[in-house]
């Protein structure tokens, strides 16, 4: 049986550039997520696309545009509804711009995931970044 929640859906947006994908490390844990990828939750009147690019912007200043929604799901460690958007950068550098919220960031290398996200990537999203990220 799914546990349903009244809380809004969260955004997450898959940023890859130059072979590598971006991570945020947040200071405060969510279960056992510590490293995730910027995300946020779904505004009112807002598309899980839009967030996605919204967060980006406000959580490390990259201003980007979703190309492509992944997946969705009910997060297994946080029991909340997810969506996973691919995003292309149009402008901007990547720095922590949310001092409250986020600890660093990190532009990991295909290798390094397992490493960063120990229990696994949401299957459509390690199929994109399988794609996306050039391992040889």
């Amino acid at each position: 049986m799914t546990e349903q929640t009244d809380k809004p859906g969260i955004a997450a947006a898959i940023v890859v550039q130059d072979d590598r994908v971006l991570m945020v490390q947040r200071r405060v844990t969510e279960g056992e997520l510590s490293w995730q990828f910027p995300a946020g939750e779904v505004e009112a009147g807002e598309t899980p696309e839009e967030a996605a690019v919204r967060e980006t912007a406000e959580e490390v200043g990259l201003t980007v545009k979703a190309t492509q929604l992944l997946g969705e799901r009910v997060h297994p460690k946080t029991g909340r509804h997810m969506s996973y958007t691919a995003c292309e950068i149009v402008s901007g550098t990547a720095t922590v711009v949310d001092t409250e919220e986020l600890a660093e960031l990190a532009w990991i290398t295909y290798e390094q995931i397992a490493e960063f996200v120990p229990y696994g990537l949401f299957e459509p999203v390690q199929q994109y970044l399988d794609g996306a990220l050039a391992s040889f």
